[in-house]
């Protein structure tokens, strides 16, 4: 039966509500950039509340203007984007205010609905390429692939598997250089259709719940990234240590064990930062529990290892034990405050989990979450471990379906939902997301000045606020290497910048040949954590003998030098969203008229702005392979050499040796030919970027012996930052911190000018002195005060020092910068 016409019912400061039969539809601003739109069918609209985006963003107004076209169409304007409303259908579509479609629906049928579910369909352009949706284990574009969305445990995933551990319903659009995002907040099962069904169009929807979505008009990549953050919020600062190199495994099964292994680290002289304790760690594998035989003196050992500067991460899955039998805390305080889940009997749910039948906090319910968080008081207060791990939160359970039975029930009691009964199905895919905040707030409350380390396996939407996460169970195979890349890109696109990879594969053994390269490529994830299955042979650094460990050894010194880099772009990230790991559209979306880079070269990936990583895509595969160079200068980072990129260069050995040079055009990317060697992964340092760095150090709290290090890599314009802080604590909020920023300009006359901008903050700087090289000076004369300096023709670098008590300096020099060739 078709629909009446859609009539406006209520005007809002920011938007308007329109109404055809039982169908209220809710179309409001919250920026000029940000639409939301919510649909009710049953006469009225849904609740107005979210797991995912925080309540000053949905409330937000923005100035529009409503203009009723004519019988046909309302339009709504924002100084940035236009939305129209079809009266006929109830159709939308966003347009910018060049009149160009950013998304729009089909016409013909914008939406349908069932008893409980609906779908959505939404026009999908010829050229539009898809991303984001957290760690699918696919390629980075989504285009012609469908995925289904409910949290699932997925021990040794293949590629292409659906679903996986998180539902992140966030999406991105990219089409020559424009973006546009939608998150369809709806923590029921969902779908996302791109293209498969239909390839002009693309169909998402949910077995439940209601329509509520936001459509981010961007225009550019980067845009679209921060409006998300601007509504879920960005992810917090982590403690400067999980940013070190991390040593893990299923299972360091003893006390001793563990001391060997932080011997080992310490005595191999391998830069390191963290141990994992799993289950064997547990008495019986029950959480909050710690086995007294197999580590009979665990404080001590924990505070042994302190002053061995390691920190130390423990598990603590969310399964409760149902200890009747003997004193058992956990268990006994949940049943006495209500704390755990039933099914819609009544009953108390019990099911089989790590440490048998087991019962299973309601962490939708806030009084559940304060029952979870005070459990941490024993490890995190008293034991003195210093970040928690939540492992099993999609739920897995150890029954037939691998996750809690329909007949759960929840119990929703939070600030800004209106208390009520839920089906498990409504609260499936948000589980872990609040198992992960309720820890996060019982570490707060132990320590409400220390940063808390949480890590978690399944997540939500805006999860990215409680803590870390990882991208599950893979497997030990360079299929899992090449798989990892875009999964973390993925996951940074989607709010979870700080992310890892089980290095070097979880699932079975790795070959040390895969293990080094892992090595290689994961130290420039942002988080970098080796961790292996039980059973599985060991995958520490040192096991496959000297040639093995000085490679590995390396890699992990270099992650620690760049340090001051890494930890500049997590506060960044904090602040503002942007992702450490980054795929190439997202810092070039106009190169080669708008084409996705990535899709050339898909184990690319940027570190921040200033960094491109270039390993090997087939590992396993001898031989040459092709490197895309985005439009502008690169430089080899390690040895300073500018590399030809207005050509086609043949590069041997990663070395910079150009050989074999055609012409291309310079506003194009470019490719290099790289014979890879097994002692590095080809990383190149983009012109214009200064880069902050410092000597080598055995972890992060230690304090360099030298100075602070500047690499300038020469372009017309450059531009860098450092920031520093205490790496623990949240007095950063009061003002405890250093932020600096670097410019250099290289004029055509031979002059140039490095600027060190004033410091912000209160905080000292840990360095005496700055260096500063410049890469890629052609010629050098002088500088214009008397400064000691040293000038490489060879190497085309010239090297200065400046004093870190000169808070703020310009240095002018005379010297051309090197040019391309012509």
């Amino acid at each position: 039966m078709p629909m009446d016409r859609f009539d406006i019912v209520q005007s809002l400061p920011n938007g308007l509500v329109l109404r055809a039969d039982e169908t209220v539809i809710a179309i409001t601003a919250l920026r000029p950039d940000i639409w939301r739109v919510r649909i009710g069918r049953h006469g009225e609209l849904p609740e107005d509340a979210s797991w995912a985006v925080r309540e000053p963003a949905r409330h937000h107004d923005c100035d529009i203007s409503a203009v009723r076209d004519d019988d046909a169409l309302v339009t709504l304007r924002t100084s940035q984007s236009v939305a129209r409303v079809s009266l006929a259908s109830g159709a939308l579509e966003f347009i910018d205010a060049q009149e160009r479609e950013i998304l729009a629906d089909a016409m013909d049928s914008p939406f349908e609905t069932g008893r409980q579910g609906f779908v959505l369909n939404k026009t999908l352009g010829p050229n539009v390429h898809i991303f984001g949706l957290g760690d699918k284990p696919t390629q980075l574009d989504h285009r012609q692939q469908s995925f289904s969305q409910w949290n699932t445990d997925s021990y040794a995933f293949h590629e292409g598997q659906n679903p996986l551990y998180k539902d992140i319903p966030f999406f991105m659009g990219f089409d020559a250089g424009r973006a546009f995002g939608m998150l369809l907040d709806n923590t029921w099962r969902k779908f996302f259709d791109f293209g498969v069904s239909d390839p002009a169009v693309i169909r998402c929807g949910a077995l439940g719940g209601d329509i509520d979505y936001y459509v981010l008009t961007g225009p550019t990549p980067k845009d679209v990234v921060t409006a998300y953050h601007w509504l879920t919020g960005p992810p917090p600062l982590p403690p400067k240590w999980a940013l070190g190199y991390q040593q893990s495994r299923y299972s360091y099964e003893t006390e001793d064990e563990v001391r060997t292994l932080a011997l080992h680290l310490r005595e191999n002289n391998i830069p390191s930062d963290v141990i994992w304790l799993d289950l064997h760690a547990l008495d019986r594998r029950r959480s909050f529990t710690i086995d007294d035989n197999a580590f009979p003196t665990f404080r001590k050992m924990i505070d042994d290892l302190h002053v061995m500067a390691f920190k130390v991460v423990l598990i603590a899955d969310l399964h409760i034990a149902r200890v009747t039998d003997e004193p058992y805390a956990p268990y006994r305080l949940g049943l006495e405050q209500n704390a755990f889940v039933h099914t819609a009997d009544g009953t108390l749910y019990v099911d089989e989990a790590w440490g048998g039948p087991s019962v299973f906090p309601d962490f939708a319910d806030a009084r559940a979450r304060a029952y979870w968080a005070h459990l941490f008081q024993e490890p995190y207060g008293t034991l003195g471990v210093d970040g928690i791990w939540n492992d099993m939160n999609e739920p897995a359970i150890f029954n037939d379906l691998g996750t809690f039975i329909p007949e759960v029930r929840h119990r929703i009691d939070a600030p800004g939902f209106t208390p009520r009964n839920a089906s498990h199905a409504e609260i499936h895919n948000v589980y872990g997301m609040l198992n992960a905040r309720a820890t996060r707030e019982g570490l707060l409350n132990i320590a409400p000045d220390r940063r808390p380390f949480v890590m978690m396996r399944a997540s939500y939407a805006g999860g990215h606020r409680y803590g870390v996460t990882w991208t599950g169970d893979n497997v030990a195979t360079w299929q899992h290497l090449r798989l990892s890349t875009p999964m973390l890109l993925s996951l940074g696109l989607s709010g979870f910048s700080f992310a890892g990879a089980n290095l070097g594969g979880f699932v079975g053994s790795s070959n040390p040949d895969l293990l080094t390269r892992w090595l290689q490529v994961g130290m420039f994830n942002p988080i970098a954590d080796n961790h292996a299955d039980l059973g599985t042979r060991p995958q520490e650094p040192w096991v496959d003998g000297p040639d093995h460990l000085r490679i590995r050894r390396e890699a992990i010194a270099e992650r620690y030098r760049l340090l001051p880099y890494l930890y500049t772009l997590a506060e960044e990230t904090s602040r503002t969203g942007m992702p450490m790991m980054r795929p190439m559209f997202l810092e070039f979306p106009s190169a080669s008229g708008g084409e996705v880079l990535d899709r050339q070269t898909p184990s690319q990936f940027m570190l921040g702005a200033a960094l491109l990583i270039a390993p090997p895509p087939y590992g396993e595969i001898p031989g040459e392979y092709e490197v895309t160079l985005p439009p502008g200068g690169w430089y080899d980072f390690r040895t300073g050499y500018r590399v030809e990129t207005d050509r086609r260069a043949k590069i041997t050995g990663n070395s910079g040796t150009v050989t074999e040079l055609a012409n291309s055009p310079a506003h194009q990317s470019h490719l290099v030919t790289i014979t890879p060697v097994a002692d590095r992964i080809p990383v190149y340092a983009r012109a214009g970027a200064i880069i902050p760095h410092h000597d080598t150090i055995s972890f992060t709290s230690e304090t360099p012996s030298g100075p602070l290090r500047l690499a300038i890599y020469a372009a017309d314009q450059c531009d860098g930052d450092v920031y520093d802080d205490d790496g623990e604590s949240f007095g950063y909020r009061n003002g405890d911190f250093l932020r600096q920023h670097f410019t250099a300009r290289f004029e055509a006359n031979g002059r140039f000018i490095v600027t060190l901008g004033q410091r912000a903050g209160n905080r000292r700087p840990w360095w005496t002195s700055i260096e500063i090289t410049i890469h890629g000076l052609g010629s050098f004369e002088r500088l214009a005060e008397d400064r000691p300096c040293q000038f490489d023709p060879h190497r085309r670098t010239l090297t200065f020092n400046v004093a870190a008590d000169i808070e703020e300096t310009t240095i002018i020099g005379y010297g051309l910068r090197q040019k391309s060739s012509p």
